[in-house]
C-alpha cells in the first residue's frame, strides 16, 4: 500500500457515517457509557484485556489524526528506535489536553475503577483511586506526576513496538485504553496489538488485538491477579505492537494516571 493511496483513503473517509455507531451528536461520555460494561469487565478480569464497540466516528478519527504535524499540540516527541523501544514515533500531548482527550479518560476511569478496587482487594494492595477522575489527577500531582500521558503513535510500514508496561510513577491506575484511528487492512495492514502475560509457573500466554478504526481496547497496564493454589497471585502483563506491514497506522493512548 503506497503513502499515496494511504492518505487517499484516508481524506475519503471525512464526514462518512460510522456504520457501527448510530449516535455521533451524543457525547463521548455517553458513547462510553453505552457499551456493555457488565461483560467488558468480565473479559478485562478473566483475560486482561477487552475490545469495546465504536467510540469515535471515522471524522473525529481523522481530527486526532490530523494534530500530529501540528509540534504546538505535544510536550514531547518519542524516536522508539533511539531507546530501542522499536520502531515508529509517539508524542505527548501538552497541557491543556484537548477536551475531549480528557472526556474520554473520565469516562473510562469512571467504568474502570470498579474493577480496579476488586482487583486491589484480591491482592491486598492500597486503592488510592477516589471516585472522581479530577480528584485522581489532583492525586497525581500532588505526587509530583504532573505531565500528561496521552499520547498521539503514528507506525509506518516497518515500525512495531517492544512489549512494555507504562509505568510514570509511584501512583498507577492498573487499566488503559487505547483506541484506534485508522481502517486496519485499508490504511495499513499489520500493526496488531499484542498482549502477552507471565503465567505463575507455567509458559506466557499471548493475546492479539486488531484494533478496529474508533473502537477502543482496555488493558492491564501493569498486571491483574490470577487464582494460585495459594489464593490469589500477581500475572505480570506486557503489551506491544506488531510489524506494520504495509501503510499508516496511528492510535490514540489513554493513559488514566499522570507522569512524573
Amino acid at each position: 500500500m503506497s503513502e499515496r493511496s494511504v492518505g487517499t483513503a484516508r481524506r475519503g473517509q471525512r464526514g462518512e457515517p460510522n456504520p457501527g455507531y448510530t449516535k455521533a451528536a451524543a457525547s463521548l461520555a455517553d458513547r462510553v457509557g453505552d457499551q456493555p460494561w457488565q461483560e467488558l469487565l468480565e473479559e478485562v478480569d478473566a483475560q486482561g484485556c477487552a475490545a469495546t464497540g465504536p467510540i469515535l466516528t471515522p471524522a473525529e478519527c481523522a481530527e486526532f489524526t490530523d494534530l500530529w504535524d501540528d509540534r504546538t499540540r505535544f510536550r514531547s516527541t518519542v524516536d522508539m528506535a533511539r531507546y530501542r523501544f522499536g520502531e515508529g514515533t509517539y508524542r505527548y500531548f501538552a497541557n491543556p489536553v484537548p477536551d475531549s482527550i480528557m472526556d474520554l479518560r473520565a469516562s473510562f476511569y469512571r467504568k474502570l475503577l470498579p474493577l480496579a478496587r476488586s482487583w486491589a482487594e484480591r491482592l491486598g494492595d492500597p486503592a488510592p483511586w477516589p471516585d472522581e477522575f479530577a480528584d485522581w489527577l489532583a492525586a497525581c500531582h500532588a505526587a509530583g506526576q504532573n505531565q500528561p500521558t496521552p499520547i498521539l503513535l503514528r507506525y509506518t510500514t516497518g515500525d512495531w513496538n517492544a512489549l512494555h508496561r507504562d509505568l510514570y510513577g509511584e501512583l498507577v491506575f492498573p487499566m488503559q485504553v487505547v483506541i484506534g484511528l485508522d481502517r486496519p487492512g485499508i490504511d495499513h495492514t499489520g500493526g496488531e496489538f499484542v498482549l502477552v502475560e507471565q503465567r505463575p509457573r507455567a509458559q506466557s500466554k499471548a493475546t492479539v488485538s486488531v484494533l478496529e478504526q474508533g473502537h477502543a481496547l482496555i488493558f492491564t497496564t501493569r498486571d491483574r491477579p490470577t487464582r494460585s493454589s495459594r489464593g490469589w497471585s500477581r500475572a505480570p502483563i506486557r503489551h506491544g505492537v506488531s510489524c506494520v506491514r504495509g501503510g499508516f497506522r496511528h492510535t490514540l493512548g489513554l493513559v488514566l494516571h499522570d507522569a512524573g
